[in-house]
Order: C-alpha cells, then structure tokens, then sequence
C-alpha cells in the first residue's frame, strides 16, 4: 500500500504561486526555501516533499508559466477567418500577461534562472511561438500569397509581431499606458490590428 500524501496540490499550487512572485521581482538568486514556505504558512519539509530540491521549485515555476501562457493560446478557437484568430491570439497574450504577471516576468523578464528552460531550445522553436507562426502563416496564404512566398515570411512577419506585442504588454505592466483596464485593452487591440500581417 503507497504510503499517504501529507500534501495536497492546492499547497503545491500556493507554493509555485508565491516562488513565481519572488522570482518575478528578485531572481531565481533571490528565492530561498525558508522564504517560500514561511509566506505560504508551512514548513520547509513541504517544499521539499512536494518538489524535491531548490532547484526543482525554480524550474516548476518556468514549467508552470509556460503551461499557463500555452494554455491561454490554446484556448484561442481556429476558425475560417485567419486574421481575426490573428487577432484573439494577440488578445490572448495580452490576457496572459496581465492575468499572471509574476509569470509573465518570470519567462521573458528574469535573467539567471532556469524558468526560461534548461535546454539549448531557440524561443522560436517553441511551442508557443510556432503557434504565432502558424498562424501569420495563414493569414499571408489567406491574403494571395504563395505558400512557399508565405513560408518564407511568416517567420520574420511573427517576430515583429511577437516584438510588437511584447512591448506593449511589458509598457503596461510597468504602468507606462495611461487610462483604466478597458483603455488599454482598446489601444492594443488597435495597435494589433494595424500592425503588418494582422
């Protein structure tokens, strides 16, 4: 018989919430167990026994950013009109960001920590990129293009959009874009929309 759990997935999910909050503001450098489990109201044995190790925390907290981040991209339902799912995509990386910012700082913001990734993957071969990429791609089929014209650009069309829309994203959650939630939300989607392919 397997022996009992004595913690639960709410007290792991609580944990990876509050190491992503301390990564996204002092670096992986600035997480410390003791830290962690005292903000969360438990004990160190429980960070340990849930993750393992330091290190494991760290990296469960880039597993769970990215998961959260493709999550939000995935949601977006691919239909017949390529520039309007172009669009939901854009509206969904904003949601991402600015639902899970800590999460958002931890992937594209914090040096020095592995929440990045471990491996040696570009970030234009992840998942989450090929997802822009493709879809640009159908909006450039979509408009006449050759598919093979297409192919060729999608690439370079996605990384400025990537860019375009990472800087916005980035401008608002340092509080650099004036008005309320819904101001801002109607400005990106009007960059997003006269932006290149989109």
């Amino acid at each position: 018989m397997p022996r009992p759990r004595l913690h639960d997935d709410a007290l792991g999910a609580r944990l990876l919430e509050i190491a992503s909050q301390v990564i996204s503001v002092s670096g992986a450098a600035g997480l410390t167990v003791r830290d962690v489990a005292h903000r969360a109201g438990t004990s160190t044995s429980a960070v340990y026994a849930l993750f393992g190790s330091r290190d494991a925390l760290v990296a469960a907290v880039g597993d769970e950013a990215f998961r959260r981040f493709a999550a939000h991209l995935g949601a977006v339902p691919r239909t017949g009109d390529p520039r309007a799912d172009l669009l939901a995509l854009g509206a969904a990386y904003r949601a991402s960001a600015v639902g899970d910012p800590h999460l958002y700082r931890v992937m594209f913001e914090v040096s020095g920590t592995d929440a990045r990734g471990d491996d040696d993957t570009p970030a234009i071969a992840r998942p989450t990129f090929t997802v822009l990429r493709d879809a640009v791609l159908r909006v450039l089929v979509d408009a006449g293009l050759d598919r093979s014209e297409a192919d060729a650009d999608a690439l370079e069309q996605a990384l400025v959009l990537w860019a375009l829309v990472h800087g916005l994203v980035g401008l608002e959650l340092g509080g650099l874009v004036p008005g309320d939630d819904a101001d801002r939300a109607e400005r990106y989607a009007r960059a997003l929309g006269t932006a290149g392919t989109a």
